[in-house]
């Protein structure tokens, strides 16, 4: 369902949340934080105040929400939405060896990093994941703290503009 800014200003907290609250990844709370910012003067201003959500949040909570995400390629539980996006690029369809290929980098950032390589994958390809992930995995903890979170505001962008009306 799409929402305009107006109808997302008009709804109760309950409301507002049952309708964005999904589009961090298992994080309401941001959504919850972001109501009492109404009224939205159109959806750029919503985009930036959910993103100004995830960078005032302390570190432990940025932390819980990376870890909130999937592995890519994998074929564990996932919200609605992160399926449709892996679909997207074809990680719901990977031969074995780009299965296994996608498993072992996921065990190998997540043991470096203590939490799931995080990726906006909507108009990427396999391969340029498949090169992220390389690239990433040389990142420093902190830099990859914050790309992460990068990926995060991107993916929850993309879910707003796919779910909010523009003005």
């Amino acid at each position: 369902m799409t929402y305009s800014i107006a109808q997302l200003n008009e709804m109760s907290e309950a409301e507002f949340v049952s309708a964005l609250g999904d589009i961090f990844e298992n994080t309401p709370d941001i959504a919850r934080e972001v109501y009492q910012q109404r009224p939205f003067f159109d959806l750029e201003v919503l985009v930036e105040r959910m993103e100004d959500a995830v960078f005032l949040l302390d570190e432990a909570a940025k932390l819980a929400l990376i870890q909130a995400h999937p592995d890519l390629g994998s074929q564990a539980k996932m919200a609605d939405a992160s399926i449709q996006e892996q679909a997207g690029v074809g990680l719901d369809r990977l031969t074995s060896e780009e299965f296994d290929r996608f498993q072992t980098l996921n065990q190998t950032y997540k043991e470096r990093f203590g939490f799931p390589f995080v990726m906006a994958v909507k108009n990427q390809t396999k391969e340029s994941i498949l090169e992220a992930f390389d690239r990433r995995l040389e990142n420093p903890f902190d830099t990859e703290i914050d790309q992460a979170l990068e990926e995060i505001t991107k993916i929850a962008e993309f879910r707003l503009r796919d779910r909010v009306e523009p003005a």
